[in-house]
């Protein structure tokens, strides 16, 4: 069965997402297009069924929250939602909507919007397990670090000692190898 169940495709759906104190949720009138239906429509039905939705489902806007959803992505007309503020809805807010919205084409845009919500959901997990693997790979690998660190002090001074033993044993001892400098004293 296609995702796209309606025809509206998912990326539209998909950028009427936003993240507001927290949570991601979609605006009524976001939901009103999508379910075909007007705006207060579905406000009036959402209070005549207030009981199915607590806080965690859906919220209204502050006035700071309507500006900012209007100056960042354009989502909020100047002059609309002026006598009303904007409620948003939650994941589960917008499935308990298909409970009080009985229209065939609300609850098609119902199971799609649901089954981005929970894509989102399995993105934002599978990215979590990203970066965890990430940040245990980034403490190892600062680890390796340290203890190289570590083992070239240790040779430093194993080098030290080696050579200050190598003096006491065999004080006549010229070192060897090739010198740089003055070549006329060898000569």
């Amino acid at each position: 069965m296609s995702n796209k169940i309606i025809g509206v495709p998912d990326d539209v759906i998909l950028s009427q997402i936003y993240f507001v104190r927290g949570q991601k949720v979609m605006i009524d009138s976001d939901l009103a297009l999508l379910y075909e239906v007007e705006t207060k429509q579905l406000k009036r039905q959402v209070r005549r069924n207030i009981d199915r939705f607590p806080d965690d489902f859906m919220f209204e806007l502050n006035t700071e929250e309507s500006k900012s959803l209007r100056c960042q992505f354009g989502t909020l007309k100047q002059g609309e939602h002026v006598k009303y503020a904007p409620i948003v809805f939650t994941e589960q807010g917008v499935a308990m909507l298909s409970s009080v919205l009985n229209s065939k084409t609300a609850i098609q845009m119902n199971i799609q919007i649901i089954r981005i919500f929970t894509r989102i959901r399995q993105m934002l997990f599978d990215n979590t397990d990203l970066r965890l693997e990430i940040e245990k790979i980034r403490q190892k690998l600062g680890n390796q670090d340290k203890n190289m660190e570590i083992v070239f002090q240790y040779l430093d001074e194993l080098q030290e000692k080696t050579d200050k033993l190598d003096l006491k044993i065999n004080p006549d001892r010229k070192n060897m190898g090739f010198q740089i400098g003055n070549s006329e004293k060898h000569r």
